[in-house]
């Protein structure tokens, strides 16, 4: 039986926010006044990303729009995005955990999964150890996590979330009856809104409830697969692994974003996917790897509706940000169905060490690549690897904000 530390960054991205305007001469901590970070503070227009203790006393809502948090808080602090800011304290984050295990997974920007089973030897008792660790993250980058502590990454992800903030939980399996299964069926990981409302029609309240009805009860309200999920998360059941950064690269290599405000145009489309995209090719040059499927895919503004998208094999692996754009906005608009849309993202399978492949008759006979979305099979150019090169190389020198691209 191994020990799995799930560790989460309380309200990141307000936190992130808090901890860098502190550094550059700010006398105001953010983190202590009713605050958020929203999609646009200037035009009123976006959602919700991140709140203060205090804004959430005030019934503030992660996901809600602008007009209605200020409804609930009239002296609301609105404060933009900066997602290259995210993602350098994500980094930090992630160099503190390398300390006390190499296995770890990276669940998203605010989010991981550590594989403390053979580090126990090392460094200690897990708990001892998982507080020393939260008060590193705290003492030497500023902002605070919740850590949980388990035999699984369910049961350790489940831990993370009882109290907040700045907190250690564990959550072993003699310990699900009094502190997992009295937590109402909402809060359980894999239950969304959907899910929720069909279980507590059934009289499926709390997680034990779901425990206890048993599989064929959940199969028939939720689906063989989604339905079996619950059951086993429900009873802290999980065998998955803890894959390490280089493991899941090896499988795929993707990026993904929710929006401050609804995509609607083209235009707003492109922005996006050109964001996405920069991330993805520098994803792939950092490991030296190419894609070969490429997958594009977009979720509603209405978050009910199921996500979609497209994919396309490509006859010449790539990885230049240029052809990622050029490939993604080609299945984009082949997918899309014209209405608003709040997620998308940017996927690539059947990764390789070769950009060998086989040129396509069609894929690059094109006047104006650019007009064409460079087709399947066009590949990356010299101009565009020897941009990459160079915006990577500056990038590794000042940091991810000292280039940024323009369409």
């Amino acid at each position: 039986m191994g020990i799995v530390f799930h560790i989460d960054a309380n309200s990141a991205y307000l936190s992130w926010t808090a901890v860098e305007m502190l550094r550059q001469g700010g006398s105001e901590d953010i983190r202590l006044i009713h605050s958020a970070i929203a999609g646009d503070p200037k035009t009123r227009r976006g959602i919700i990303l991140a709140k203060s203790e205090g804004a959430k006393a005030c019934g503030v809502r992660t996901g809600e729009t602008i007009q209605e948090a200020r409804r609930k808080c009239p002296d609301l602090a609105l404060f933009p995005p900066d997602h290259g800011m995210y993602a350098r304290y994500s980094d930090a984050m992630y160099e503190v955990l390398l300390r006390y295990s190499p296995i770890i997974e990276r669940f998203s920007i605010d989010e991981c999964f550590l594989d403390y089973t053979a580090s126990e030897a090392l460094f200690g008792p897990p708990m001892e150890v998982a507080y020393r660790l939260k008060d590193e993250i705290k003492n030497e980058l500023g902002f605070t996590v919740n850590i949980g502590v388990s035999v699984n990454k369910i049961l350790a992800k489940m831990g993370s979330e009882l109290e907040k903030p700045d907190r250690v939980h564990s959550l072993f399996p003699n310990e699900i009856g009094e502190k997992l299964w009295p937590l109402p069926i909402g809060d359980l990981f894999s239950v969304g809104g959907s899910a929720r409302g069909k279980l507590e029609s059934a009289g499926i309240r709390t997680i034990g409830d779901a425990a206890r009805v048993g599989r064929p009860l959940l199969v028939s309200l939720l689906g063989k697969a989604h339905g079996g999920v619950v059951c086993d998360y429900a009873n802290g059941i999980d065998s998955s692994p803890v894959v390490p950064e280089g493991g899941r690269e090896r499988k795929g290599i993707g990026n993904s974003t929710t929006t401050a405000q609804n995509v609607t145009t083209l235009d707003e489309a492109d922005r996006v996917l050109l964001w996405l995209s920069d991330k993805v090719g520098t994803r792939l040059r950092k490991h030296g790897r190419y894609g070969k499927v490429i997958s594009v895919s977009m979720r509603p503004a209405d978050f009910s509706k199921r996500a979609y998208g497209h994919q396309r094999r490509l006859d010449i692996p790539i990885c230049s940000t240029d052809a990622i754009y050029a490939e993604s906005k080609a299945l984009f608009r082949e997918a899309w169905k014209g209405e608003p849309v709040r997620n998308m993202g940017i996927y690539f399978s059947e990764i390789s060490d070769s950009k060998e492949g086989q040129l396509s008759l069609f894929g690059s006979g094109a006047a104006n690549p650019a007009d064409t979305c460079l087709g399947a099979g066009a590949g990356d150019s010299a101009e565009s690897e020897a941009l990459d090169k160079a915006v990577d190389s500056i990038r590794a020198r000042f940091g991810e904000d000292a280039v940024t691209r323009g369409r």
